[in-house]
């Protein structure tokens, strides 16, 4: 009569952060780290970091080499080749050295951002058309 039935319900936050993983404040990884789960990063990580999730670097965490995510926030450090699908946000005490790439960027004053950045998605030119559809299609007139 009161049965449990958990299927079809949706994943809540508290199943979210069971997937999260977290790198501490004194912890150095040196090499390759490949996940498809959340992280974020106290300590410091060295080579080539690739998730599916969000990465969230606070005030102590660094990386180093390349990074490839869905999306990031930075409160520390990080230099190298940084690859993000979604949104990077910096907050003002982030410090980003490199090559950038990401779909949004949002940047809060006082963060430093001393990197070459392209914003990947829809491109627009100067006089507001939309380019990259295909050729061929236009609009029809009545």
């Amino acid at each position: 009569m009161f049965s449990d039935n958990k299927k079809g319900k949706e994943q809540t936050s508290s199943d979210f952060s069971k997937n999260q993983n977290k790198i501490s404040e004194g912890t150095k990884i040196v090499g390759d780290v490949i996940s498809e789960g959340g992280f974020r990063v106290e300590g410091t990580i060295e080579g080539t970091f690739k998730t599916t999730g969000k990465v969230v670097v606070g005030k102590s965490g660094f990386i180093k080499g390349t990074l490839e995510c869905s999306d990031a926030d930075f409160e520390g450090k990080f230099s190298g080749t940084l690859t993000i699908s979604g949104t990077l946000s910096l907050k003002p005490t982030a410090h980003i050295e490199g090559e950038v790439s990401v779909g949004k960027l949002a940047v809060e004053p006082g963060a430093n951002f001393n990197a070459s950045c392209v914003m990947k998605g829809a491109v627009k030119s100067l006089d507001g058309k939309q380019n990259g559809h295909k050729q061929g299609q236009q609009g029809k007139s009545a």
